[in-house]
């Protein structure tokens, strides 16, 4: 009996929402409130992503034991020379170009433990480089149509190649990634926050085992090429990726191969919460977006566009949200579902569950020990959600 209370006990609260929304899903299936047909197409679309979330995110936290993340870091720390305002734009530049060529998901996975890494390399506060990671994953994924999945979704809609998506939207990237920076710094990295004038940059790293330590290295940079230069699905590149860092810690160290490290509670949460949107949009989701954000094409109805978006995606989640507001532009209003979709990508960073990236990150602070204060992450995120947000919608509404 006792064991049982402190099992509950050192259950997650993320772990009980996201075993709540599966259960929740799968009884709307059951009772007949979600037909089976909308179900299995949900299920269907997000099969991929729950194999490249799983293999991703062990390929991660085993590359991570390999102490590759932490050469990454340390080599980051040497290149500032101990000046945090150069830190500061490394770590910036760092991530969003990441996020911007790669996906941002990926870029919570893989840059999040060189950031932490780099914190426990040089001695400095966690929180500020977690948070440049989170941020950035989010507000700079709003150039080309491989850095979000929903970009993907909206230039199929508005007939844009990459390089006509990056002419359009280059400026609302650039203001939502100026406007990023102005928040991480007041609210994270000027001196009152990180606590200190400069930091003394580490000594170069050297691997406890340099076999594994070149295995996951290259396996991670195959990982990242296939994705930006072979027409390769994220879901198959990550499952190779990992299957080759897992045999190699076989091969090394088998101990650390242990059950723990598939991420159990995204592969509840993300089933469980298309399946909840989905029962929510069939029994009148797509009548209140349709209402809310209206037919006009104009600035107003940009702006109003955007706001809804980045509000529903707080309450839900970014990715279904912008599939369900989709449905609800007119299909004339270029502008507004791009302004759509400046919302669902820049303004999800108020709640944990906001996005996939936010969720994948929490789990890489978790892993790490990283302790975020909820409270200030909701309020300062608020303050970006709603500068960026506006920023990026009133440059696209410019150009």
């Amino acid at each position: 009996m006792l064991s049982d209370v402190r099992i509950l006990k050192s259950v997650h609260p993320l772990d009980w929402l996201a075993g709540g929304l599966l259960v929740c899903g799968l009884l709307l299936v059951a009772v007949g409130l979600l037909p089976a047909r909308p179900a299995e197409d949900a299920m269907t679309r997000i099969g991929p992503l729950l194999v490249f979330l799983a293999t991703v995110i062990v390929m991660a936290e085993l590359t991570g034991k390999a102490q590759v993340f932490d050469a990454v870091a340390s080599w980051v720390a040497r290149t500032g020379k101990g000046s945090y305002p150069l830190l500061f734009g490394l770590c910036v530049l760092f991530a969003s170009v990441t996020t911007i060529t790669l996906n941002l998901d990926t870029t919570a996975v893989l840059l999040t433990p060189v950031m932490l890494a780099l914190a426990t390399r040089v001695g400095i506060a966690a929180v500020p480089l977690a948070m440049t990671t989170v941020w950035l994953s989010n507000t700079a994924s709003l150039l080309l149509p491989v850095s979000n999945l929903t970009n993907l979704l909206a230039a199929d809609r508005v007939a844009l190649s990459p390089a006509g998506m990056a002419a359009t939207m280059w400026s609302p990237q650039l203001a939502a990634i100026l406007v990023t920076m102005a928040c991480l710094w007041g609210f994270y990295w000027r001196r009152g926050r990180r606590g200190s004038e400069s930091y003394v940059p580490p000594q170069p790293l050297r691997p406890a085992d340099p076999v594994l330590f070149r295995v996951c290295a290259l396996a991670c940079a195959g990982f990242l090429v296939a994705i930006l230069v072979a027409d390769v699905p994220l879901w198959s590149a990550s499952l190779t990726a990992a299957l080759v860092v897992v045999a190699a810690f076989a091969f090394r160290r088998r101990s650390d191969l242990r059950i723990s490290l598939v991420p159990w509670r995204l592969l509840m949460l993300v089933p469980g919460m298309f399946l909840v949107v989905e029962t929510v949009n069939a029994h009148g989701l797509h009548d209140l977006l349709t209402a809310t954000i209206g037919s006009d094409g104009g600035v107003l109805g940009m702006l109003r566009s955007a706001g809804v978006g980045a509000g529903l995606s707080n309450v839900l989640n970014n990715l279904p949200v912008y599939l369900a507001g989709e449905a609800a532009v007119p299909a004339e209003n270029k502008h507004q579902l791009l302004a759509l979709l400046i919302g669902t990508n820049v303004g999800p960073l108020v709640t944990p569950w906001a996005s996939l990236a936010t969720l994948l990150w929490f789990e890489r602070c978790r892993t790490h020990g990283t302790r975020i204060p909820l409270k200030r992450f909701v309020g300062t995120g608020f303050v970006l959600a709603v500068t960026g947000t506006f920023a990026a919608t009133a440059a696209l509404a410019l150009v």
